[in-house]
């Protein structure tokens, strides 16, 4: 196995890692700024207002996305255990 290989392998689990978690961080992200810019404007500075949103947006992010989160982990696990004999040998 040559070094080449292995960071193609890692290459492309660190971009399976960065497509199953984009969508729920971004998701994240957006409604984190959203309820900072409600808090600044109405000056609003409670603690849990930042954090129950965006765990619920989360949660409902996941509903949405964790079928194809899902098939994308299967397809990278599926396809690193099709070529397990390149691995070993």
């Amino acid at each position: 196995m040559t070094s080449e290989f292995v960071l193609s392998l890692a290459e492309k689990g660190i971009y399976t890692i960065l497509m199953v978690a984009g969508p729920l961080l971004i998701l994240a992200l957006a409604v984190g700024l959203f309820v900072s810019i409600f808090q600044a404007t109405t000056q609003i500075q409670e603690q849990t207002l930042a954090f129950i949103p965006k765990i619920v947006a989360v949660l409902v992010g996941l509903v949405f996305f964790g079928p194809w989160m899902l098939a994308k982990m299967i397809e990278f696990t599926t396809e690193l255990y099709m070529n397990i004999n390149q691995f070993v040998g």
